[in-house]
């Protein structure tokens, strides 16, 4: 059931917009003030928010550019609820980022076609974010298991050697203290390549063997570098 967030100062208008959602099946929630609806939108994470315009004291406008500023709201449509109907209130509805605007008094044809054409936006937008998250974690094992593949073969082989080199008679220390030093160099490899996954902040793709790609580690090395 989609989670629908209405936020209006007005009583009426809250239960007339609530029983028309509820009626076509959506699950929704209410706030009376800019500050409630702010505290809802993040706690509960609804699919879409249909909220008012002119409340006191926080308006429609304020409400929308913090939602769509704060991480965890940012990507849930937000349709502006309001009787101005200017050009320019239009344009500063949508510039502080909102969906869609519905004019005061709207009919329920006119609400439920907005309503619907922003949660279709919205669940869009939910499956190409899990796609990109998906293609992010396959691209990170990838370079992962390449990056470190080279340090973990020279462990081995340096585990190898000194095993040999202990199981003889007269044991060089040169020889094992050599094979020391490939493993510390290798264990270094390796935790700088995990820091580098790990200060990454936009990664970038690059191919790798036919639909599989890896991240572009060194580019996000010098990008790091240069911050």
């Amino acid at each position: 059931m989609k989670k629908i967030l209405v936020i209006d100062d007005l009583p009426e208008n809250v239960f007339m917009l609530q029983d028309r959602l509820e009626h076509e099946g959506y699950e929704v929630l209410t706030a009376y003030d800019g500050k409630t609806g702010i505290e809802k939108a993040i706690g509960e994470l609804p699919d879409l928010i249909l909220l008012d315009v002119m409340m006191p004291g926080m308006n429609g406008i304020e409400v929308c550019k913090t939602m769509v500023s704060n991480s965890s709201t940012s990507n849930i449509p937000i349709i502006l609820v309001t009787a101005k109907s200017g050009a320019e209130d239009t344009k500063e509805g949508l510039e502080a980022g909102a969906f869609d605007y519905i004019k005061k008094p709207f009919n329920r044809i006119e609400l439920l076609a907005r309503v619907n054409s922003a949660l279709k936006l919205s669940e869009a937008q939910k499956q190409i974010l899990d796609s990109e998250q998906r293609n992010t974690f396959i691209a990170t094992v990838v370079t992962t298991n390449h990056k470190i593949k080279q340090p973990l073969t020279l462990l081995s082989l340096s585990s190898a050697a000194i095993k040999r080199e202990l199981g003889k008679e007269e044991v060089s220390r040169e020889a094992i203290f050599k094979r020391l030093g490939y493993i510390d160099t290798a264990i270094k490899e390796i935790n700088d390549i995990l820091n580098q996954l790990n200060a990454m902040k936009k990664p970038v793709f690059s191919d790798y063997v036919k639909n599989i790609r890896m991240v572009e580690m060194d580019q996000q090395t010098e990008e790091t570098k240069s911050d």
